[in-house]
């Protein structure tokens, strides 16, 4: 066989990648306001959809938002009044700087701790990236 057949062949071989770059999406949050509180009712599955560690993304989001929080089962609260869309573009803003690999831009990243930096290992193409400390 010569080169471009064997070429052929292997490219054959690999899996087909879908055309859609939409297939992670950032999920929608449900909120409640309850008194001074704000509940993120579903930020247990959030955390999970984004394969992130709970505490890191509360951490994230009661810095930004400037709000202390607790975390209580798969709720999240703040104490004060935040909307919705507050805590949405919050959220995205995390996904697009901890979540999204900045070499080829896939949502295929984990979170690894070496001594005393923190890595976005991509598994999609094995870019690796330090990213800030909370």
């Amino acid at each position: 066989m010569e080169y471009e057949e064997l070429l052929k062949n292997a490219f054959e071989k690999l899996p087909k990648r879908s055309e859609s770059k939409n297939r992670f999406i950032v999920p929608e949050v449900v909120v409640e306001i309850s008194g001074q509180k704000t509940i993120v009712k579903n930020f247990g599955e959030i955390a999970s959809k984004l394969r992130r560690d709970p505490i890191h993304v509360s951490k994230y989001l009661s810095r930004e938002t400037a709000a202390p929080r607790s975390l209580q089962g798969n709720a999240l609260s703040f104490q004060g009044k935040l909307s919705k869309e507050i805590i949405q573009r919050k959220l995205e803003e995390y996904v697009k700087e901890f979540v999204y690999c900045k070499t080829c831009g896939e949502p295929d990243t984990k979170l690894i701790k070496r001594d005393r930096v923190t890595i976005a290992e991509c598994e999609a193409c094995g870019a690796k990236h330090p990213i800030r400390s909370i």
